[in-house]
């Protein structure tokens, strides 16, 4: 039985890759991908392409975002799946935070580099780079994606402790904070399995925004750690059924 799931598994990623490369050859070459309207492209593209791996998009919590409202959404992270899924699917443009290493994987790499601020973590004059360019893109009215555990969840636990960054970002510019929980793209592309993939229906829960109007850089660990708890009790109560 677990010949023929590995079997199985590596003939899906096969699969997987070839249409990921294929419909992102004829849907997002005709247009510049750094304009806004990238957006609509790389939802367009998603549209096409996850229906067709079998891994449809469930978003749940879109009427918490409001018009005219700029947000520093906050996501878990357990999969490289995670920025080509979310991205496109946060209501409006937006802009994540990327490991400049990322930018080199083969074939998601392109996404990295289209849709998002790279950062190289060994360069300090990087890392403040990347929060003037965090700033910059919420004044120019670009909802901001990031990840605040750093890294993709290796550790068992529902949520990653999280870093400073998102949540610093988040009141220097006195903009809420989304918190937002990603379901199933760990078990589609497994982070211990190489070249190993399944299908899986991928669900996107936006909670309330939690607006930072007042706060300063005292709060903040007060209120990471009240983001943190929020999603991590979301999530260990919708793990098992993501449709409730």
């Amino acid at each position: 039985m677990k010949l023929i799931s590995n079997i199985l598994g590596r003939v899906y990623v096969a699969w997987f890759l070839l249409l990921f490369v294929a419909t992102m050859l004829v849907i997002v070459i005709p247009e510049p991908a750094k304009s806004i309207g990238s957006h609509k492209l790389f939802k367009g593209w998603m549209s096409v392409f996850l229906p067709l791996v079998f891994c449809p998009v469930f978003r749940k919590g879109r009427k918490n975002f409001k018009k005219g409202e700029q947000y520093v959404v906050v996501l878990n992270h357990n999969s490289l799946m995670d920025i080509p899924v979310s991205t496109p699917w946060i209501p409006g443009p937006n802009k994540t935070l990327a490991k400049i290493e990322m930018s080199k994987i083969p074939v998601f790499g392109i996404i990295y580099k289209c849709g998002s601020i790279l950062v190289d973590r060994k360069k300090e004059s990087s890392r403040r780079e990347s929060f003037s360019k965090m700033q910059e893109a919420l004044n120019n009215g670009i909802h901001l994606c990031l990840y605040p555990e750093g890294t993709r969840n290796k550790s068992g636990e529902p949520v990653q402790p999280f870093f400073d960054g998102a949540f610093i970002t988040a009141i220097k510019a006195q903009k809420p904070v989304m918190p937002g929980l990603i379901f199933n793209t760990g078990k589609i592309l497994p982070w211990n399995k190489k070249f190993w993939a399944r299908p899986r229906p991928i669900h996107i829960h936006f909670l309330e925004p939690v607006s930072t109007a007042g706060l300063t850089l005292d709060n903040l660990a007060e209120f990471k750690e009240k983001i943190h708890k929020m999603m991590e009790n979301y999530y260990i109560d919708h793990q098992n059924n993501p449709f409730a």
